[in-house]
């Protein structure tokens, strides 16, 4: 008989387990999915499209897209060397240069908007030189992609580097040997061998390009139509067309959404 009861009350014991476990799972599930659930619930079909089809709205998509997508760009196009060059080259340093790179991951967006702002204003370190030529980069579309690139790179090559990383060096050699340039090796072999990992540095990179607020509106403004991106943009209208912001934040989701689901299936297909 004691035996039973204490079996029971291990039965018991494993089932409020679980059900204290379940309520937790519920718990933070609903913590992340009712704040984006509620934007749904509070605008319709109607005033979505409405809204979308908003001159300024439109235009704070399009210089999304357009910064967003030259900032990428340049961030591969300056970032995949050095990738490259950690991954390969063990060089003095190298540890030291990487942490400089991440270091914009990790800082405040303020003090990221702050450090260009003091580079690049009229008075700043480059900026009081480019201002003597008559170049202004301050409040541009130019300083909105400038802001991008330094927040958004680190991570385009930190991934980059764990790509080339996992490529096996005995295929470059093997390429080598059949007297293939260093170039033509890494564009016929070494990339395509990292391309799952390349391209969802450039997923994630243009993710964080197109959500960047803090530096942005610290470089450039939130001047519409000039300087006015998606997340500026919906700083802006909450104080004066609520509708229009909630649509903005559904197009982000809604992107951010796409792009999870892309990375996921990329992870899959590298697995």
């Amino acid at each position: 008989m004691k035996s039973g009861s204490i079996s029971s009350l291990r039965e018991g014991g494993k089932i409020l387990i679980l059900l204290l476990f379940g309520l937790i799972v519920f718990i933070t599930i609903l913590f992340y999915t009712l704040p984006l659930l509620s934007l749904f619930l509070r605008i319709t079909p109607h005033e979505f499209f409405v809204a979308i089809f908003d001159s300024n709205v439109q235009s704070a998509i399009f210089l999304s897209l357009i910064t967003a997508t030259t900032a990428t760009a340049v961030i591969v196009l300056l970032g995949t060397p050095l990738a490259f060059m950690n991954a390969r080259v063990d060089y003095p340093g190298r540890k030291f240069v990487e942490t400089l790179i991440d270091v914009p991951i990790v800082l405040p967006p303020s003090v990221a908007g702050l450090a260009l702002l003091v580079l690049f204003g009229r008075r700043g370190l480059i900026g009081s030189s480019l201002n003597d030529m008559g170049i202004t980069i301050i409040f541009t579309a130019l300083a909105v992609i400038i802001a991008q690139i330094f927040v958004a790179g680190p991570l385009y090559i930190r991934q980059a580097k764990s790509a080339f990383a996992m490529v096996d060096p005995v295929y470059e050699s093997a390429a080598r040997t059949l007297g293939a340039s260093p170039f033509m090796t890494f564009l016929k072999v070494t990339a395509p061998l990292a391309r799952t990992g390349l391209i969802s540095g450039i997923i994630l990179s243009f993710a964080r390009a197109i959500g960047e607020f803090g530096a942005t509106i610290m470089v450039a403004g939130n001047l519409p139509g000039k300087t006015q991106t998606m997340p500026l943009a919906i700083y802006g209208f909450m104080q004066s067309d609520l509708t229009a912001s909630i649509a903005l934040s559904i197009v982000l989701i809604a992107i951010s959404f796409v792009i999870l689901i892309i990375i996921r299936f990329l992870s899959g297909r590298s697995a």
